[in-house]
């Protein structure tokens, strides 16, 4: 099993990074926490690993902090959600937001997230209420590229979760207009609840 990876970035999207060890590249799904704080292509990168196989599919999910791999891995252990819908799940809210909206039972909270329905929402709250550890915290994000591309990979990670073209490109204006900060995550986070 893959457990960590330790090499060159050599690409990186919304929800994938290509990680060049040893001439190797591996392809890895992130979720958009671990996208916005990853260095600039060229820079080294760690990433810790989830390797998930099937019997026609080896695929693997990468995470920057142990708490984003920890709340990824319980999601998939819950009924009905596999790791393309956990990703989903980590991109859609903070971390601390959502291991205090599954602690707090908050539904209607949950239910926010692209591809959540309530009834997934409710199977995360009953399976996961008692299990989830309080955040170890996160690390500092680093310097984010121009205002051109930051928009662009919000617009790419909104229609990744599912969100029309024209739908997120508005979010995206109305964001920026309202006065977002000009860094991945927030920008997201505030287009995000403006495409809802």
């Amino acid at each position: 099993m893959i457990a960590l990876l330790r090499g060159t970035l050599a690409e990186k999207h919304p929800n994938q990074a290509i990680i060049d060890v040893s001439g190797v590249g591996y392809e890895v799904t992130i979720p958009i926490s671990t996208f916005s704080k990853l260095p600039d292509v060229g820079a080294q990168a760690v990433l810790r690993i989830h390797t998930h196989v099937r019997e026609d599919m080896f695929a693997l999910y990468g995470f920057l902090t142990p708490d984003e791999k920890t709340l990824f891995e319980k999601l998939i252990g819950v009924s009905n959600i596999g790791p393309g819908l956990a990703i989903k799940v980590l991109s859609g809210m903070a971390i601390e937001e959502l291991i205090a909206g599954i602690r707090g039972g908050e539904v209607e909270r949950l239910v926010r997230i692209p591809g959540v329905g309530r009834k997934t929402a409710e199977r995360m709250v009953l399976e996961l209420r008692d299990k989830l550890p309080a955040p170890a915290g996160d690390q500092p994000a680093t310097a984010t590229p121009s205002l051109t591309s930051i928009e662009e990979d919000v617009m790419s990670a909104l229609l990744n979760l599912g969100c029309a073209r024209p739908a997120a490109e508005a979010a995206v204006r109305k964001a920026r207009a309202a006065g977002s900060p000009a860094e991945f995550e927030p920008l997201f986070r505030r287009s995000l609840e403006l495409v809802r």
